[in-house]
């Protein structure tokens, strides 16, 4: 009770009254005499009591919920303040509710994020473990001085391309860390989707011709999106890649769009050796390895892809059986759905 009385507005407020009731008094005793001064005392005093008792059980409320913000700010995000009643503090109520449930959404994602954060660090230590674990031990390979030439040489290309395993996974998770926080800021322009796949292929066509495989892209000239092309063909460039790995040699990869007033779709497909049905749920998870993952893959290629196909309102799907090679749907949505 006395700690209500800490409250400043509430001496004035208090002080306030006290003044009115003895105005009142002089007043009735002026207009009425002494029994009127008494009565119109007493009414006066009535009323401030009945003013006071309704600020005494406002500012008990409002001490609840600023107890109620402590444990919250506590970390006890379980508690329910709520209440059906009328007026502006219940509606206060049901605010601080709300932010408390926004709280506690927040805390558990940023909880599920620090676990996520650790789990990706401990995998690209183990990705960069492996090939810095090769390079030294070419690197002292290098140094002995009767090594053979044709060693040399062999060590050496090895060497190198290490290195460039290094730089394209750092490179990859430089992008895939960008894409997670946001860092990213997607254009919205018009361009063909044949300029997109073109632009996608182009890093392939070497390398597949080497392997004698065949890359077949079709789609009508007029098919377009508004989004961005150079990340567009990114995520592309992933999916060929992956169709690319698993198909062997004289196998076929083949890039084919259209498009029409809610979406644009691009279907890569190849003739490799499919995907296990273990493996088609996990095919997107980062750092996933599938049955069929080739010795040097790191896993995130996919999952970059469908990180930035869905920074676009894009979604891929991925349909295949083993040995009947497989299939990615890409969609791209012109209107929000």
């Amino acid at each position: 009770m006395f700690s209500f009385l800490r409250n400043l507005e509430i001496r004035i407020f208090s002080g306030a009254l006290l003044v009115l009731c003895a105005a009142a008094a002089l007043l009735g005793g002026i207009l009425g005499g002494a029994g009127a001064a008494l009565a119109a005392f007493l009414s006066a005093l009535a009323v401030a009591a009945a003013a006071f008792l309704f600020q005494y059980w406002k500012y008990r409320q409002i001490s609840r919920l600023s107890d109620y913000l402590a444990r919250i700010n506590a970390g006890e995000y379980e508690l329910d303040v709520r209440d059906n009643a009328e007026g502006e503090l219940s509606i206060l109520k049901n605010e601080i509710y709300k932010v408390t449930t926004r709280l506690a959404e927040y805390n558990e994602k940023l909880r599920r994020e620090k676990i996520q954060l650790a789990d990706a660090m401990s995998d690209i230590s183990h990705q960069l473990k492996t090939p810095l674990t090769s390079m030294m031990m070419m690197a002292d390979f290098l140094r002995d001085e009767s090594l053979p030439a044709g060693k040399r040489e062999e060590f050496t290309a090895r060497l190198l391309a290490q290195l460039e395993r290094i730089q394209w996974l750092v490179s990859s998770l430089l992008k895939l860390s960008k894409l997670d926080v946001g860092a990213v800021a997607m254009k919205r322009e018009p361009f063909r989707l044949r300029e997109a796949v073109e632009k996608a292929a182009a890093p392939l066509r070497i390398p597949m011709e080497l392997k004698g495989q065949a890359l077949r892209l079709e789609g009508p000239d007029e098919a377009a999106f508004s989004g961005d092309l150079s990340w567009t063909a990114e995520a592309l460039l992933n999916v060929m890649k992956n169709c690319m790995e698993h198909t062997p040699a004289g196998g076929e990869v083949r890039a084919e769009w259209s498009d029409n007033p809610i979406f644009a779709e691009i279907r890569i497909s190849d003739t490799g050796e499919g995907i296990d049905k273990t493996d088609l749920p996990h095919i997107f998870t980062r750092f996933y390895r599938g049955k069929n993952a080739a010795a040097d893959s790191v896993g995130i290629g996919l999952a970059m892809a469908k990180s930035i196909l869905a920074q676009q309102n894009g979604e891929i799907s991925v349909s295949s059986a083993p040995g009947q090679g497989t299939a990615f749907c890409i969609r791209m949505y012109k209107t929000v759905i």
